[in-house]
């Protein structure tokens, strides 16, 4: 079973913030540092989720993940390119991965991945996509296709788009810059984690 509710995180500082309120599902996603502080921050993110009771997924660095005993990574298309997907089943970590359209997602699902997430849903502010948004509609299509593989939302979302990203068959609805950019970073986790419970 699939949390409604994906908090994606760049520090492990915001991590150590958000999770206690009662997050359930968190990736941890650090880009440009040296590998000592990814290392560093991936550690300190395992132990804390350990103790609170929440799934850490550790975005990209997969050999670290495999290294630092984590139990689950997340891929983008790039990334799958390179890993090594029969380390990461030996390792029993689970594995979710990025998809823009139907090449990628027929790609992502012969991994037989633990979720594949589908993005942008709406416009983002996070970072410059080849893809436009994507809509409802093909969250609804990418659910008939994936079958019984959990599909995570990306993109723009909100607590007011969740009941059609949820209705559209989505089963995870994750969340960067609506969290990132709030004035209250924990009291918008707590709408979203009761907008997700709703």
């Amino acid at each position: 079973m699939m949390e409604r509710f994906y908090l994606i995180v760049s520090h492990v500082a915001r991590l150590e913030l958000l999770v206690p309120l009662g997050v359930k599902l968190v990736q941890l996603r650090i880009k440009d540092q040296p590998d000592t502080e990814i290392r560093r921050q991936i550690t300190r993110a395992r132990d804390f989720c350990a103790v609170h009771g929440a799934q850490l997924v550790v975005n990209d660095h997969w050999r670290a993940a495999i290294d630092l005993r984590c139990r689950f990574v997340h891929l983008g298309q790039e990334d799958m390119q390179t890993a090594d997907f029969v380390a990461l089943r030996t390792a029993g970590v689970r594995v979710g991965l990025s998809t823009h359209d139907e090449a990628e997602l027929d790609r992502a699902l012969s991994h037989d991945p633990a979720y594949v997430a589908l993005g942008p849903v709406y416009p983002t502010l996070l970072k410059k996509m080849k893809w436009g948004p994507q809509g409802l509609e093909r969250v609804a299509q990418w659910k008939k296709i994936a079958g019984q593989t959990p599909v995570v939302a990306i993109g723009g979302l909100t607590p007011d788009r969740l009941p059609g990203v949820f209705a559209a068959g989505a089963d995870s609805a994750a969340v960067v810059t609506d969290i990132q950019m709030a004035d209250d970073p924990e009291a918008r986790t707590r709408t979203w984690l009761t907008a997700c419970a709703s």
